[in-house]
């Protein structure tokens, strides 16, 4: 994009939740969301697969600079499995390469499901965004290439069976950061001795935030511009988990510039989220020893 036509971007702060629908890649959904708010910066927090609907937040100018703090954030999920058939790519948009018969009771079923919640090791798919040598591996997955992918340790925090008909489950998944739904139905399927794999994925939260907040793009385009602002979230919404500390005028103007201060802080705290005097949200800050605030991340305001 030429320095001409960036002029005429709107320096667009803050979060939106968005329900990304089917079929649009995340890189996709955001630009369309870019676009209609005329936005200069932004960016996803955590893609989905154009067979995946649900929320997506979508960070905004300077919310970007927290993005990394929601891509942290567990997730939560509503999937369907079929049973019986096993795919390349781990949900139906691949060729089947395996199928068993199914015959499952119920019973044996929660057995199963009982192995997966808590703590576990995963092993990611060969279709996902994780990179080998520079590679993406789903772009070596199209090749024909597998390559070995080191077990993950991850945990499913909840893991509900919502429905059981046949060959079809429905669960209600909530997950860590880093967690494969597509491995997930395969090893639940090889636990099984049946094979499966995703037909239906959405994801309902990530962190606080929840898909039932969330907008779509079709309701977007439909408001005028100060509508569409107002979907917008502060740029602090996401991490109002983190200890909150207000710094005096004088700290405040120091930790701009990227020093230490002192600060009434626990020291315990870990990452705090800081203020100035005058309430603006300027960063996050680590405490250290001696109740002192490292900048961690600072937002460039005037305020």
């Amino acid at each position: 994009m030429s320095r001409r036509s960036q002029r005429h971007l709107d320096p667009v702060d803050g979060i939106l939740l968005l329900d990304k629908g089917l079929g649009i890649s995340s890189n996709r959904a955001l630009q369309q969301a870019r676009h209609l708010f005329n936005a200069r910066k932004a960016g996803h927090t955590g893609s989905l697969d154009p067979l995946a609907s649900g929320l997506l937040p979508l960070c905004f100018g300077e919310a970007t600079k927290l993005s990394q703090y929601l891509l942290d954030s567990d997730k939560r999920y509503l999937t369907t499995f079929k049973l019986g058939e096993t795919t390349t790519t781990g949900d139906n948009e691949g060729d089947v390469i395996a199928q068993k018969e199914v015959n499952i009771t119920r019973q044996h079923l929660e057995s199963v499901l009982n192995k997966f919640r808590g703590v576990i090791e995963q092993v990611p798919p060969m279709y996902s965004a994780l990179k080998k040598d520079g590679q993406p591996l789903y772009k070596l997955a199209r090749k024909g290439i597998e390559v070995e992918r080191k077990p993950r340790t991850v945990e499913i925090f909840n893991l509900s069976l919502l429905a059981f008909d046949a060959d079809l489950l429905t669960l209600d998944v909530h997950c860590s950061k880093g967690f494969y739904i597509r491995s997930l139905a395969f090893d639940i399927g090889e636990a099984l001795g049946c094979g499966a794999h995703v037909t239906e994925l959405r994801r309902t939260a990530a962190g606080k935030f929840n898909v039932s907040d969330a907008v779509k793009i079709e309701q977007l385009e439909k408001m005028d511009s100060q509508q569409r602002l107002q979907q917008l979230m502060p740029v602090d919404a996401g991490i109002d988990d983190m200890p909150r500390v207000s710094l005096a005028q004088d700290a405040s103007h120091y930790f701009r510039q990227g020093q230490m201060v002192r600060a009434d802080v626990d020291p315990q705290d870990g990452l705090v989220r800081v203020y100035s005097e005058n309430v603006c949200f300027i960063g996050i800050g680590e405490v250290l020893e001696g109740r002192r605030i490292k900048p961690k991340r600072l937002l460039s305001t005037n305020s």
